[in-house]
């Protein structure tokens, strides 16, 4: 179901109105709402005025954290520091209050963990998740805490440290992951499963510190079985509800049609399922992802996950916010040297661990050390971890203040591990294959044989058009073979691969690389060493064409222009238009796009740099006459 647009605003706009609210209840009580505090505002204003003030140095250094590559969370935690260290606020003073509250945020956190965790999907991966995820957890916890130990912490203490500081950034190393495109390769799917196995891992970590927890009594072992035995029947209980109640609720809400209503059930889903482990002395935590896993497989996974995302998102942060609060900044200034000389013994100490349980596995000593260097840092969970040792007096404030200055540093340098294990390992030789051209020679040439380069072949091959097919990937030259491609290995910006794959006496001349300033060198060889072959080049956008047609490249054409104009246009066809005013409406604004390309490539005539040629060009939105030219309303 799709919901109007202000619908969804509403909704966000009522989560930022209960967050405001919650915030300023943690600390007005009712009675003193009226009562009046520095410059004439009352309690009530004045708590108001301290959650703005929070709100905006998130909303300052979030934003700069996330252009510094160092992710969202290294932002919040900043913002609180500098929250406590320059403003006076309630919430510095006891600032517990405010981080026990915000804790709702990591429960939502571990809601939607559970939805994305099927059964399923668990039990297939078992081996790679629960195998080597769970090695390298204990292997890491153990070094870690041996080293935490050794500097004088206690048991507990130290066997949390530990094992807060084997747990990675899940954000850091996916996003490097991401950005490489590297999620289907060896390194990827690795780390993608020690990954989800961390996430998993935060559950029973928690659980752990409520065990071991000093509670200032003994307890006999009567009382310890009884205590299992009501976890091992709270968890059944939730799980029943889950099989059986769940689906039929979400399915009666959802018959109201009222959007509210079905967040509030989710909402109250979450709660329920926390309460239940609580009052058997559980973690709220794992009630909550206990309740996500049986929703992994609802109908109503998704719209769920949406109703709560607002919410997790909002808290999440404030409790983020509060971790930083909560520093004890005397306590860091105190141990600086400590700080400075431990971070880069962790790290080392993580890597060399990650590194030795790699190939364990079998993992080959390129992979293990990448994924060393990959991991080697402390994640977001560990604030989590820690903050829960600080409530439960398992690590003392100042302690607490220095592991998570460990982390935050920790996660910062992250930013370079690429760049630290180029420097170690130098830069890896790229695969070689056999430079095979004996077959080469088509009519036309296609370098790049991506996404792009394999539809271009298609109606060639249909064609019956004689092709030949340049790629300098080892791995998909591979793919290709699998589906009966032959596809020559070789880099499309050496003159002589391009001579010995028959440009020279190609037609046509495709180039179909996907790395934009690949393309832009591959196209200016060929213009200048192929004048005979027709030059055709793929775009990736508007600012890249433009550079291409700076370059002297006649033929360009954008990947994504044709499949929005056929979108554009299925929308006003499901809207009730005819064909020809579709055709006609989509031919104008290709027509006019193309007039405006080239304009505005003249504009920057000259101009190479990406950003100089943004400066150069002029935005041209439709104007009202060719907009009453086009509306013809629908048949």
């Amino acid at each position: 179901m799709i919901r109007p647009a202000v619908h969804r605003h509403a909704r966000r706009a009522s989560c930022v109105a209960a967050f405001l609210a919650s915030l300023t209840t943690l600390v007005v009580p009712a009675h003193a709402a009226e009562a009046e505090g520095p410059l004439g505002l009352t309690s009530l204003e004045l708590a108001f005025t301290e959650a703005l003030a929070l709100i905006a140095l998130a909303c300052l250094f979030v934003p700069l954290s996330k252009r510094f590559g160092l992710g969202t969370v290294i932002g919040y935690l900043v913002a609180g520091v500098a929250a406590g260290a320059v403003l006076r606020l309630s919430y510095a003073e006891h600032p517990e209050k405010l981080l026990h509250f915000a804790e709702f945020g990591v429960v939502l956190f571990l809601f939607v963990i559970g939805l994305e965790f099927r059964p399923r999907r668990l039990w297939e991966l078992r081996t790679t998740i629960f195998g080597r995820g769970l090695v390298q957890v204990l292997a890491c916890g153990l070094v870690l805490g041996g080293a935490a130990y050794t500097f004088g912490l206690d048991w507990r203490a130290a066997m949390i440290v530990g094992l807060g500081l084997a747990l990675s950034s899940t954000a850091l190393v996916m996003r490097e992951i991401d950005e490489g495109g590297e999620r289907r390769t060896p390194f990827g799917e690795t780390a993608i499963a020690v990954l989800l196995f961390e996430d998993l891992a935060i559950v029973p970590l928690l659980l752990l510190v409520t065990l071991i927890a000093p509670t200032g009594a003994e307890t006999t072992t009567v009382e310890n079985v009884v205590a299992v035995a009501l976890g091992l029947a709270a968890i059944a209980f939730l799980i029943a509800v889950g099989r059986y109640g769940l689906d039929p609720m979400f399915r009666m809400v959802a018959r109201t049609r009222t959007p509210e209503l079905m967040t509030a059930a989710a909402l109250g889903v979450v709660i329920f399922a926390s309460l239940v482990m609580a009052l058997t002395g559980l973690s709220y935590a794992m009630g909550a992802f206990i309740a996500g896993m049986m929703l992994a497989d609802s109908a109503f996974r998704h719209e769920v996950e949406a109703d709560i995302e607002p919410f997790r998102a909002l808290f999440l942060g404030l409790f983020f916010v509060a971790v930083g609060l909560s520093l004890d900044l005397g306590g860091v200034a105190d141990n600086w040297l400590v700080i400075l000389a431990a971070v880069p013994v962790l790290i080392v100490l993580k890597g060399i661990a990650i590194y030795l349980v790699s190939r364990l596995f079998g993992s080959p000593n390129e992979l293990a050390t990448r994924i060393a260097f990959a991991m080697a840092q402390h994640g977001e969970f560990g604030f989590v971890l820690f903050a829960a040792a600080s409530s439960a007096l398992i690590l003392d404030g100042e302690t607490a203040s220095v592991v998570v200055s460990i982390v935050t540093l920790s996660m910062a340098l992250s930013s370079q591990s690429d760049r630290a294990y180029r420097w170690v390992v130098g830069t890896p030789a790229r695969e070689v294959l056999d430079e095979d051209y004996a077959d080469a020679g088509g009519s036309v040439l296609v370098i790049g044989f991506g996404r792009v380069g394999q539809m271009v072949a298609q109606p060639l091959i249909a064609r019956g058009v004689p092709i030949t097919l340049l790629d300098h990937d080892a791995n998909r030259i591979r793919e290709a073979e699998r589906f009966g491609a032959r596809v020559h290995y070789g880099d499309g910006t050496r003159r002589e691969v391009l001579h010995a794959a028959g440009a020279g006496e190609a037609r046509a001349i495709v180039v179909a690389t996907d790395d934009p300033v690949t393309t832009l060198a591959v196209a200016s060889l060929v213009r200048h060493e192929f004048p005979g072959a027709e030059l055709l080049v793929r775009a990736h956008d508007r600012i890249h064409a433009v550079r291409l047609a700076n370059e002297g490249v006649a033929t360009i054409v954008r990947e994504t222009l044709a499949s929005a104009l056929e979108l554009g246009g299925r929308t006003l066809h499901a809207l009730g238009y005819t064909l020809e005013e579709i055709e006609e409406t989509t031919a104008t604004i290709h027509n006019r796009d193309e007039r405006l390309l080239a304009e505005q490539t003249a504009m920057a005539r000259g101009r190479h740099d990406r950003d100089a040629i943004v400066d150069a060009i002029t935005p041209e939105p439709l104007t009202h006459t060719e907009r009453a030219d086009m509306n013809q309303g629908p048949a």
